[in-house]
């Protein structure tokens, strides 16, 4: 399976599962979220990137907070914070797949991967009604991102892979 998430769509098709504002709130501050949605109802980060704004050919700065869109995009979005270096990308924990060799694994300073399963929230921002179809990890890339993974407080099993 090359698909880092495979199909999970909103009830409109589209991608859009909100990460729960504890688990971002839980590792400090972000520079920018260039996967927000738009009309995001809490801040995931100082700066968002819509699907409007296009964010893979924006210019990312700072510390990046993504949660990518599901499916097959995924793969574009973790190589360019791969490439970025200092961020954190909260995704399933599909750890056989050609993306999670290429871009965590073999790419990433920590991975937490996380007790239970997400229950993501609605683009309104109201709980989805039921959890999450995988379990889900944070991958971190860079020192600061790997210090925020240690001190959050999220119950899971950390692995600090340089």
């Amino acid at each position: 399976m090359n698909q880092l998430f495979g199909n999970m769509h909103g009830p409109d098709g589209k991608d859009i599962w909100l990460t729960p504002p504890e688990i971002v709130k839980s590792l400090g501050i972000f520079d920018l979220d260039p996967c927000a949605a738009v009309d995001q109802p809490w801040q995931t980060a100082k700066r968002h990137f819509t699907i409007v704004d296009d964010g893979l050919k924006q210019t990312w700065f700072g510390r990046v907070w993504m949660n990518p869109p599901y499916g097959s995009e995924a793969k574009k979005w973790l190589k360019k914070l791969v490439d970025h270096g200092n961020g954190m990308a909260l995704i399933f924990a599909r750890t056989e797949t050609q993306a999670f060799f290429d871009y965590v694994w073999d790419k990433a300073d920590a991975i937490l991967f996380l007790k239970g399963r997400i229950t993501f929230y609605n683009r309104d921002g109201t709980k989805a009604p039921n959890c999450s179809g995988a379990p889900s990890c944070l991958v971190a890339y860079g020192k600061e991102n790997v210090d925020a993974l240690k001190q959050c407080g999220l119950e899971g099993k950390l692995l600090v892979l340089k």
